[in-house]
């Protein structure tokens, strides 16, 4: 049988983990693209510059030259990034800006690697100083340039980092929901267990005494089919169940009675159904074990003592089931986590219970399960709407 509920919701998060991978992966391939155009920008900004100086370097170099040098003097000043290296017509070296020689021995040796990296990084820009005699200018990456040509690589880095943390985040909060999911089952397969087993150690007992009341065979019949449908509807969780076209009207009286007969007195029931037959795709066992959770949910919060009302309608060829409580309430923050596995407000709950209800209600009747409102102590009202046939 195939196999969905939590196959689907595993499923989903792997969807988002290759989600995660591409947005990554588009983020780096952006920031690639845009360095790589800011880097090719800057470098000619800088060729420009250079350009500008060597041209600056030409006319205060020029004997001839004469008038006010003010401004070549100043456009020479200028540079204070861009590393340079001027250098005759037999390629000595003339002078250089930007190049940090403290501290060094051998700055004639630094220097000359210096012009020999410079040669290979640009392109050489030619100073004539006369007809017969040109001098080159020979530049680096400024520091700006430097920094920004590593960026990209950086920016990859923290992407790689973000995607590792996401990942083992991701894997970690996903074993802590299967651990919750699989804990909680169990808890709630005891749960169910519990009532129907602790009847028949009753009726045991009874039989041991040897005064067996007149009903007592039925009630014990009771008990065993009991067990039989629990095991039923956990023999389900992740199969295909079988659908049939019931009505909704016997199938929520069904439920409501069942649960009406195990209730203290405290709680009185209210039940409103639809004047027709409500048809609608339901597997009955797993219906009456949504029904029985809100129902025992509802009876909780009013501390065992309350109005419980429990409705039928069809709107527009939906079927809504409403079950509303004068208990303690559902806060607005609360409305969208308890259905979530491991939510619970009760000391004793495992928060498994309106997990499984809204599982049973999506998954397998392609319906919705909701707080459809609440105020404290006033009303709560949880709503299931399906396809009506």
């Amino acid at each position: 049988m195939k196999k969905r509920g939590m196959v689907n919701f595993y499923e989903s998060r792997r969807f988002i983990k290759v989600i995660l991978m591409l947005l990554a992966l588009i983020i780096s391939i952006i920031t690639l693209y845009l360095s790589q155009r800011l880097v090719v920008k800057i470098a000619g900004e800088e060729k420009k510059k250079m350009e500008m100086w060597a041209e600056a370097e030409s006319i205060l170099t020029d004997p001839n030259s004469d008038g006010d040098l003010g401004f070549q003097l100043r456009v020479v000043q200028s540079n204070t990034t861009i590393p340079a290296i001027l250098v005759d017509d037999k390629g000595g070296i003339l002078e250089f800006v930007n190049i940090d020689t403290s501290g060094r021995k051998r700055v004639e040796q630094y220097l000359i690697a210096k012009l020999e990296e410079f040669k290979i990084e640009n392109e050489a820009i030619v100073v004539p100083v006369d007809k017969n005699v040109d001098f080159k200018v020979y530049y680096g990456s400024s520091t700006v340039l430097t920094q920004l040509q590593y960026y990209p690589y950086v920016v990859l880095g923290i992407v790689a980092l973000f995607m590792f943390v996401s990942y083992v985040a991701f894997s970690y909060s996903t074993r802590s929901e299967q651990d919750k999911v699989w804990v909680g089952l169990a808890k709630e397969t005891a749960h169910q267990l519990g009532t129907p087993i602790s009847s028949l150690m009753g009726w045991v007992q009874v039989m041991e005494l040897g005064d067996l009341p007149e009903g007592a065979p039925m009630e014990m019949r009771k008990d065993i089919d009991r067990l039989n449908i629990i095991t039923e509807r956990f023999s389900k969780i992740g199969s295909d169940p079988v659908l049939e076209t019931l009505n909704l009207n016997e199938v929520m009286f069904e439920a409501i009675e069942y649960m009406k007969n195990r209730s203290g007195k405290g709680v009185v029931f209210e039940s409103e159904f639809w004047k027709s037959d409500v048809l609608c795709r339901i597997n009955r066992n797993l219906f009456h074990w949504v029904i029985e959770n809100l129902i025992k949910n509802s009876i909780d919060a009013m501390e065992g003592e309350g109005v419980l009302k429990c409705s039928v309608k069809l709107i527009k060829n939906k079927a809504v089931v409403d079950i509303t409580d004068n208990g303690k309430g559902v806060s607005r923050d609360q409305m969208k986590s308890i259905f979530k596995p491991g939510f619970t407000t009760k000391k004793r709950g495992w928060g498994l219970g309106l997990s499984l209800a809204k599982r049973i209600i999506t998954d397998y009747h392609r319906g919705n399960i909701y707080v459809k409102s609440s105020v404290p102590f006033e009303h709560t009202t949880m709503r299931i709407v399906i396809s009506a046939v």
